[in-house]
This record gives C-alpha cells, sequence and structure tokens, in this order.
C-alpha cells in the first residue's frame, strides 16, 4: 500500500501545483471588459485543475481511509479465528482514527480554498477585501498555498502510519505463520 499511497499522493499533489501554475497565469480578468477570450480560457483552465486537484486529494484520501478499514476488519477476524488477543485490532485501529482529523482538515481547507477561488472570481457580487484587507484573489492564493502545504504535512503523517499499520500486519501474519506451523497446519 506505501507504494500506491505514494504514487496517488504525488499525482495528487502535482495536480495542486499545475493548479498553481495556471492561476498564476490567468492575468487580469477584467481585461477588455472581461470579455477577452484568452483570459476567460485561462480561468476556465485553472478551474478545471483545480476540480481535478479537489477530486484527486479527496480520492487519496478516501482510499487510504478505505485501506485501513479494510486492514482494520482483517486484523479483527483473523486475531479472533487464531486468539490472537485484540491488541493488533486495536494498534490498527488507533492508526486509523488518528489520521481522521488530518484528513477532515485538509478536506475543509480544499472546499474554502474553492470557496474563496469563486469569490475571487469578479463576476460574482461576493467580496471579503472589505473585512479582510486583502484581495479576494490574494485571500485565495495564500489558502491554496497553506493548504497544499497542509496536505504534504498530512500526507507525511499517513505514509508513516501506513508503515506502522503494515508492520501490524507483518507481525500478525508471522504470528499465524507460526500457529500454522506448530499445527501442522499447511502454511503457503
Amino acid at each position: 500500500m506505501k507504494r500506491i499511497f505514494l504514487t496517488l499522493a504525488v499525482l495528487a499533489n502535482i495536480c495542486i501545483l499545475a493548479a498553481f501554475a495556471l492561476g498564476l497565469q490567468v492575468g487580469d480578468p477584467m481585461a477588455n471588459g472581461g470579455v477577452d477570450p484568452a483570459v476567460n480560457a485561462r480561468i476556465g483552465t485553472h478551474m478545471l485543475i483545480g476540480l481535478a486537484a479537489l477530486t484527486s486529494v479527496t480520492l487519496v484520501h478516501a482510499l487510504l481511509f478505505t485501506y485501513f478499514m479494510g486492514t482494520g476488519r482483517w486484523l479483527e477476524e483473523t486475531s479472533t479465528a487464531y486468539s490472537l488477543g485484540n491488541g493488533y485490532y486495536h494498534a490498527s485501529k488507533k492508526l486509523k482514527y488518528g489520521m481522521l482529523p488530518g484528513i477532515l482538515l485538509v478536506f475543509a481547507m480544499v472546499m474554502l480554498t474553492g470557496c474563496l477561488g469563486a469569490i475571487a472570481d469578479p463576476a460574482t457580487a461576493v467580496s471579503l477585501a472589505s473585512t479582510t484587507g486583502l484581495s479576494d484573489s490574494t485571500l485565495h492564493f495564500t489558502a491554496a498555498i497553506v493548504t497544499w502545504l497542509v496536505n504534504l504535512l498530512v500526507n507525511f503523517t499517513q505514509y508513516i502510519r501506513i508503515a506502522r499499520n503494515s508492520a501490524v500486519v507483518e507481525q500478525v501474519l508471522a504470528d499465524v505463520r507460526r500457529i500454522r506451523l506448530e499445527r501442522g497446519l499447511p502454511v503457503d
């Protein structure tokens, strides 16, 4: 799972960086009275890649949580079948639920970044500039950078948790192998 997660997390972060790059190239959305086709095309591309980034980040976190649910269930059933106790299951469960706050934080930040992007569109009547003292595009850009950095940090902690969970699974497999050998059962 570590390689799969790492690959998907890297791709999701590349998607975020692509959205950054496209957002920085938009230019002035009010050029030519807001009807410049080149600027509007860049805005549309930025929005689509931004939605792809949101989707890919969500997919990575959801897939990881699903992985932990599946291995937790397997650990519970295997521990019961081989009378290994609940220690392995509880260790995996602790790893799984320790990830949840980070996942929820990233989800909320990705959504906030998207909302601030919608507010940064000059065609909308909403603006936070008078409230925050910053332009709406600056707020959107700042939220995007902070979201990306938090996502990187959460991805790093998730990778560590996957490695720890893999160690728990390996220990269960070793115990099962030992028990099967003691009972004269096939192991492969």
